[in-house]
């Protein structure tokens, strides 16, 4: 299946989900239109039985240079008190919720510079691949600009706070291998093979227990948020939950057999 829109290709593969920003001139700066198709996309995986896993990449050498707010509310002419906010709750923040919200894994396979809500982008994803090119870039400061699109959320629960304000503050370029080590990104891969590196991942995902990964997602994003008891809490009633699927009891079944199980993500 393959997506109409030029500037956001779509296909389905494998039960795999790829989604790929296509404006290579543009480093892959988010449009608007570009935005609200990925937010759908992300919303009909979800709902979708054939797809278990998704991969979000890009053509060229950027993975996302941030938001193209060419005609958008920041830069007219007659914005009012609330105009800038509205637009960040309805944009850049909805598309992180959509990514941090997919019941699908999500992968990030970072083929250049992902920068400020590109950057957003690619660490909201559950799984982050990056080429040996590839640099991430909190370049709101350069701009004069708080960060947005769950910058100040996200950095701090992914490395700490005194290393989020570092970045943040500064407005340095880290290295895909900097960034590795700080934990933002997974494995660090040659470009020529982070294509194949992604659809390994992402087919060995589309394999598993598709439910059992969607609650496991929800609780790990959850517990940050949580104190011990509500995660614990939780934690009970999602494996409460996830006893009722097929797939666990095919779990459960190919133990006691002796055998591999096949999962069929339900």
């Amino acid at each position: 299946m393959t997506d109409p829109t030029p500037t956001l290709l779509h296909r389905t593969e494998n039960n795999v989900s790829w989604i790929t920003l296509n404006r290579p001139d543009a480093m892959n700066a988010l449009t608007w239109d570009q935005r609200d198709r990925l937010i759908d996309l992300l919303a009909e995986a979800t709902a979708d039985p054939a797809v278990r896993a998704v991969v979000l990449t890009a053509t060229g050498k950027g993975f996302c240079a941030g938001a193209d707010l060419r005609g958008g509310p920041a830069t007219g002419g007659n914005r009012i008190a609330g105009d800038i906010a509205r637009m960040i709750r309805l944009g850049a923040q909805r598309l992180i919720t959509a990514v941090l919200d997919c019941e699908k894994p999500v992968i990030a396979a970072v083929n250049g510079t992902a920068a400020g809500i590109g950057a957003h982008l690619a660490l909201a994803c559950d799984l982050v691949i990056a080429a040996e090119p590839a640099k991430f870039i909190e370049v709101f400061v350069r701009r004069g600009l708080v960060p947005d699109g769950a910058g100040a959320y996200l950095l701090p629960r992914l490395i700490g706070p005194q290393k989020a304000k570092e970045l943040m503050f500064f407005g340095d370029a880290l290295t895909a291998r900097e960034a590795e080590r700080l934990g933002l990104v997974n494995t660090v891969v040659p470009a020529d093979e982070l294509a194949e590196t992604a659809r390994a991942w992402a087919e060995r995902l589309a394999q598993g227990p598709t439910r059992a990964i969607a609650l496991t997602k929800q609780l790990v994003n959850a517990s940050l948020d949580s104190d011990r008891a509500t995660a614990l809490a939780a934690e009970a009633t999602a494996q409460e939950i996830n006893m009722t699927t097929a797939d666990a009891n095919e779990g459960v079944a190919s133990f006691v057999e002796r055998r591999t199980p096949k999962y069929h993500g339900h």
